[in-house]
């Protein structure tokens, strides 16, 4: 059985009144996740987006986004702001919303029902991979767990037109992970922990790439058996379900952040 993040007991007695325990939930988790980016010099000033679905009025989807204007260590479960897929508040707000995170995150959260879960992000190294012509070149430790599973979608401009949705969308498929060449990174998950798992390998294979292709000499290539070998093993190494919690837990302890901050 995987720990929860906080106490039970204590997250339940800050829920402010009226709310659905599974959202509160959601928002706790959301504003920790973060916290860790903020902790881990993986945020972009008041940029970039972690989104996570949840319910809305009468059933309708509707997403958690961070209120623009506030950098990520400033992020708490209360003030995210709940949106629906047109990217209007659900609720009263001192804050808006970034147009580049609602196009991107809405049309993702409205076509992949197991997209709970979206981060994207204008990490350095992994935008100097997407402005490479072979992507992700899948020939180290971390780059060998996404065989098979990274998607591409070409630059279009700064993402701020609803008529490039249904392009993000093809271009994503079924698939978990997309680099946006010449942008940045995206991870589409079914939780925040699977999320931030996904986004912290994909980070680090872009990272190692970064430096191993600034080194001379010659880059030792991976057969395809061993990726798809790499990529396999990672699939099948959580028979318990668990060690998505348990990393995103260690990097919340790790990041020192408490439920006295996100409660604020």
């Amino acid at each position: 059985m995987t720990t929860p993040l906080f106490d039970p007991d204590a997250a339940a007695a800050c829920r402010p009144a009226g709310m659905d325990a599974s959202e509160w939930q959601a928002r706790l988790e959301l504003a920790a996740c973060y916290r860790v980016f903020f902790a881990r010099g993986w945020a972009e000033e008041i940029f970039n987006h972690i989104t996570v679905r949840v319910v809305g009025p009468e059933g309708a989807p509707a997403y958690l986004i961070n209120p623009f204007g506030l950098h990520y260590g400033e992020v708490t479960a209360h003030n995210l702001v709940k949106v629906d897929l047109a990217g209007r508040p659900l609720h009263d707000t001192a804050y808006g919303i970034n147009r580049a995170g609602f196009v991107i995150h809405s049309a993702i959260h409205a076509a992949r029902p197991d997209a709970h879960c979206v981060i994207h992000t204008h990490d350095r190294h992994g935008v100097a991979v997407a402005c490479k012509a072979e992507g992700l070149a899948p020939d180290n430790f971390y780059a060998a767990f996404l065989d098979g599973r990274v998607a591409y979608h070409d630059f279009e401009g700064v993402t701020t037109s609803t008529a490039e949705q249904p392009r993000l969308v093809a271009s994503l498929g079924t698939k978990p992970v997309m680099i946006l060449r010449n942008h940045g990174l995206l991870v589409a998950e079914h939780s925040v922990a699977s999320a931030f798992y996904w986004y912290y390998v994909l980070q680090s294979a872009c990272h190692v790439q970064a430096l191993a292709h600034a080194m001379p000499g010659e880059t030792l290539r991976l057969s395809d058996a061993a990726r798809a070998q790499s990529s396999r093993n990672v699939q099948d190494s959580d028979p318990q379900g668990d060690l998505y919690p348990k990393v995103f837990g260690a990097a919340v302890r790790r990041a020192g952040v408490t439920l006295d901050q996100l409660c604020a």
